[in-house]
């Protein structure tokens, strides 16, 4: 198999580099980092003794602190890889420790509410660069990771206006030698985009997955006997990670609400054709929605493959 990410950069794009979170994005970030030669040093951050020695295991980072304060002295990029809820408290521990001219980031997939709760914390001098890897998998913690995670997926930058253009540059550049393909807009504007891409495909996810739950205490359990292709997919998304999910909801609940109620005049115009047996709009409706699908392959953001295309566990692009 050809190699996806390429070789390493002739020099690095920083010198050094912390991650704060290895769970499933950070441990990728750590290992591609590390193929890419995108930092001289890699230090882990992560609160879990646990983490922090699996880590120390793995060999993902050059340095795996005890602290976040030791951690991020001296940083050139620090990157927060948490649940968007605790990034407040993050930034208020390590923000008096970051170096001077140092850039923040962070992975969450809400914007506004990053901003808004970590720019208190940071001096002047400090640049935020926020961040969005639109890449995942339901699986979590640091032997979940591996370097091929964000090629061909896009990442969305933030960055709040009157941010260092060599700042956002530079975070730009990290992602795109990480294999991703970036896009910068507002924070209003991600967060809209996201709870109808992301957000709320999650919430319904999780509804259907709850309602069978209920369902299956009176199946004797056939529900999970004779689940079909549909119903495990949305068992793969609502197996995500729930303090993430908790947050992403209560960070981004605005936009969320909104495109819920357009979803629920959508189901009900949905329901109204089933009760009227109006085959051709149910059938028209099925048309546009197969288009989406295959667009979406086309552009190279999903595959046709069996498991979505993931690789299995143990193969060697997993490291």
């Amino acid at each position: 198999m050809p190699d996806q990410l390429g070789p390493p950069l002739p020099q690095p794009l920083f010198g050094r580099v912390a991650i704060i979170g290895l769970g499933l994005i950070g441990s990728s970030l750590a290992r591609v980092a590390r193929r890419k030669g995108l930092a001289k040093t890699i230090v882990a951050i992560d609160l879990s003794d646990a983490v922090r020695a699996r880590v120390a295991e793995l060999g993902i980072a050059d340095e795996v602190a005890e602290t976040p304060e030791a951690g991020v002295r001296d940083a050139d990029l620090v990157i927060l890889c948490v649940p968007v809820g605790a990034n407040a408290t993050v930034a208020a521990v390590i923000g008096p420790h970051l170096k001077t001219g140092a850039v923040m980031s962070d992975v969450g997939s809400v914007k506004a509410s990053v901003i808004a709760n970590v720019t208190p914390y940071l001096r002047p001098d400090i640049s935020l660069v926020p961040a969005h890897p639109v890449a995942g998998t339901e699986f979590s913690g640091p032997d979940a990771g591996f370097a091929t995670l964000f090629v061909n997926r896009w990442c969305i930058l933030t960055p709040p206006d009157g941010t260092d253009p060599a700042a956002t540059e530079k975070v730009r550049a990290f992602w795109s030698a990480a294999g991703s393909n970036v896009e910068i807009m507002s924070a209003t504007h991600h967060d809209l985009v996201l709870a109808i891409t992301s957000h709320v495909p999650h919430l319904i996810a999780f509804n259907i997955v709850g309602t069978a739950a209920h369902l299956e205490q009176v199946t004797n359990s056939e529900v999970i006997k004779f689940s079909a292709g549909g119903f495990r997919d949305f068992t793969r998304i609502a197996a995500s990670d729930p303090t993430m999910w908790r947050d992403v909801f209560l960070n981004n609940k605005d936009a969320v609400l909104d495109m819920l109620g357009r979803f629920n005049d959508d189901l009900a115009a949905l329901r109204g054709m089933v009760e009227r047996s109006d085959g051709d709009g149910l059938f028209d409706l099925f048309t546009r929605t197969r288009a989406i699908r295959r667009g979406i392959i086309d552009i190279g953001q999903e595959t046709q493959k069996a498991d979505f295309g993931r690789l299995p566990a143990g193969s060697d692009e997993s490291q």
